[in-house]
């Protein structure tokens, strides 16, 4: 899949303010950060490659595995995080020692590299990509 990444960063904007519905990748209805790429995948590609499992908040914390990388690993080229950009993909491990299980579009602004991404209890949005955001930073892809 050759995607052009400017292309990529403004689909991504096109879902800023969908609600954050868990399993859910609607624009404009509902998305989870998972649910945000699948819709991005299915509005610029077609059809999903897989579909996913049904899964909870703390999935993965049981097993350790890392299903998310695993699954990114099989439809994106991984790349060095230090070499992350605009519309590129971000894999985040919120808890130390815990399962990535949080990503994100990265984008840019006239002040750096910024994150789209889709979280509990708000709506997607856009915010900096900032040095707390890079400490979790676990794994990179490019499409």
């Amino acid at each position: 899949m050759a995607i052009d990444r400017d292309a990529i960063v403004a689909a991504a904007r096109g879902w800023i303010g969908t609600p954050y519905v868990h399993q859910a990748s609607v624009k404009g209805l509902g998305c989870d950060c998972l649910g945000l790429l699948r819709g991005l995948w299915r509005e610029m590609a077609g059809d999903e490659p897989e579909t996913p499992p049904p899964y909870s908040g703390d999935w993965g914390e049981a097993t350790g595995d890392e299903t998310l990388y695993a699954a990114f690993k099989r439809h994106f080229a991984e790349i060095a995080r230090i070499d992350i950009a605009a519309g590129d993909i971000a894999l985040f491990r919120m808890t130390a020692r815990r399962p990535a299980k949080h990503c994100g579009v990265v984008a840019n602004s006239a002040s750096g590299l910024t994150l789209i991404h889709a979280r509990a209890n708000t709506r997607v949005s856009e915010e900096e990509f900032s040095r707390a955001w890079r400490r979790r930073l676990a794994f990179a892809f490019r499409i």
